[in-house]
């Protein structure tokens, strides 16, 4: 890895290692820029670092303080961000969907939300991409959306709690599908296919899993970038002509300045906006990038209720990847809804410790009740949803007086439900409800309130007064300012956005290479 100086002015310094900063620092060393990207959690080794234990892997989660409030107060940390080179792809699930072509125009086209920039058949293409570059294991058709190619890897076998999700869809009268995974169903190269062991959300120690950390960094790497671990980026620093100059971190004890020719803020869609609203000055007394007032609102969650119930047989639901098979058939049935967006459900694989804080903190179980259910681990079973939220400028990322560890002002997230993701929601509760039954579960009952992935606050749009960027990522306000991840996301759809991110990524550096090549970087 090559090391670059301080007062050495890079191209791209890279605030973020995930799905946005990791994969655009492989792209942007590979066609031949100068770059260092900084992540505030340290660089693993899976082989090395990595435990079969919960409480253990628990090292991989953003914990630091942050402030939350509104109608519904989010839970931050396991189930949305990551402080580790990698980001959350270390620990997430795996669950690698496209987004379905008519929400990029969702305003248009479906009446509510807000339009991308983008256009869909652009971005089936980076898509394809992504899936080739990390491996994705799915199946030879997929039943939603337009015709595509097959996965480069074969879908895995489905264990139990997938035939459960299986049999409850046929019952139902809908298409399910083996889950498109990020994670290998044979060798590549010198990476195991997965073992089955089912402890994926705490970070694969085998790097079957194709997280960012095991697929584009070591190109990133190889291509001559520098990734800088253990680096909390506090400010960006600006010329008196408004034009971004580096990074201020801290690292080693100490503050240090990066000089830079453009800065990526990476950070996902809490840490951006706080990055960026903390290096408000006076020619930015509201923010860098936030002429438009919105750095900060829109933030969006996605639903992840579930509903759980008891199999007379065995069912052992964490062996293997937690979502071995999914319906999508709420994200394209228009039909029958009474909610704007849409929703898909997998099966479920709850690790022991996540399995008995559950039932403590949604059923109220303690002590020799929780002891006694816990008895029933192995024949519990559960259906989950990855549900659209609505963008709604209240919801939105401010700062606050409290201060971290770094002496850096932290982040106060207010979030509320809005009526339609609440009708999204029973809908899907109700629905999974009758999948289960249908599949002969018995003793079913709702987890009604748990959230995952953070995107917005940071939108791309078509114009400076109602966006943050512009289509390729770009500040509207600062030209070599730039933010790559999920916080430019319009809408969430209702699907995982690890590879929309990572497709978004892919095109940005695409369009960074072509503005070079014409001068106009």
């Amino acid at each position: 890895m090559r090391t670059y100086r301080d007062d050495e002015p890079v191209d791209f310094a890279i605030v973020g290692t995930g799905a946005g900063g990791g994969t655009l620092a492989c792209k942007l060393a590979e066609y031949g820029f100068s770059v260092v990207a900084f992540d505030a959690g340290p660089y693993f080794r899976p082989l090395e670092d990595f435990a079969s234990d919960e409480a253990h892997q628990s090292k991989l989660y953003w914990t630091d303080e942050r402030i939350v409030e509104g109608e519904t107060p989010l839970q931050l940390g396991a189930n949305n961000s990551g402080k580790a080179v990698g980001g959350s792809t270390v620990h997430f699930a795996m669950v690698s969907l496209r987004f379905r072509p008519e929400w990029f125009k969702s305003r248009s086209l479906l009446g509510y939300g807000a339009d991308w920039p983008l256009d869909w058949r652009e971005m089936w293409f980076y898509y394809r991409e992504v899936e080739l570059a990390i491996g994705i294991s799915g199946p030879v058709r997929y039943p939603w959306g337009p015709p595509r190619p097959r996965y480069p890897y074969r879908p895995h076998e489905l264990n139990a709690a997938a035939l459960v999700l299986a049999k409850g869809a046929e019952a139902m009268g809908i298409k399910w599908t083996p889950t498109p995974l990020a994670t290998l169903s044979a060798p590549r190269g010198l990476a195991h296919p997965c073992i089955y062991r089912g402890m994926c959300v705490l970070g694969c120690s085998t790097n079957a899993k194709q997280s960012v950390l095991v697929t584009w960094l070591p190109r990133a790497l190889k291509a001559g970038a520098e990734i800088r671990d253990l680096a909390m980026v506090g400010k960006i620093e600006h010329s008196r002509s408004g034009l971004v100059t580096g990074v201020h971190y801290h690292r080693e004890g100490q503050w240090r300045f990066q000089k830079a020719r453009n800065v990526v803020v990476a950070g996902y869609a809490i840490e951006t906006p706080r990055l960026l609203l903390n290096s408000a000055t006076s020619k930015f007394p509201d923010g860098l990038a936030n002429s438009s007032g919105l750095v900060g609102k829109n933030l969006m969650v996605q639903s992840n209720q579930a509903v759980w119930g008891r199999m007379d047989q065995e069912i052992r639901s964490y062996k293997g990847p937690p979502s071995l098979a999914i319906t999508e058939h709420w994200n394209y049935e228009d039909e029958g809804k009474d909610f704007f967006g849409g929703y898909c459900y997998m099966s479920q694989g709850p690790l022991p410790i996540v399995w008995a804080n559950t039932l403590a903190a949604k059923r109220g179980l303690w002590g020799s009740a929780l002891s006694t259910e816990m008895e029933n681990y192995n024949h519990s079973v559960g259906l989950k949803i990855v549900g659209e939220c609505l963008p709604q400028e209240r919801n939105r990322v401010t700062i606050a007086q409290e201060r971290d560890q770094y002496g850096i002002p932290i982040a106060r997230v207010t979030y509320s439900y809005c009526d339609n993701d609440k009708r999204l929601i029973r809908h899907a509760l109700n629905f999974m409800r009758e999948a289960l039954r249908a599949s002969d579960a018995h003793d079913i009952w709702e987890e009604e309130d748990d959230t995952c992935h953070l995107n917005g606050t940071a939108r791309m749009g078509h114009n400076a007064d109602t966006s943050v960027v512009n289509a390729d990522c770009r500040s509207w306000d600062i030209p070599n300012l730039w933010i790559c991840d999920g916080s430019v996301f319009p809408t969430v759809g209702g699907v995982n956005p690890s590879l929309t991110i990572q497709a978004i990524a892919c095109r940005t550096a695409d369009r960074i290479q072509s503005l070079s090549a014409r001068g106009e970087l």
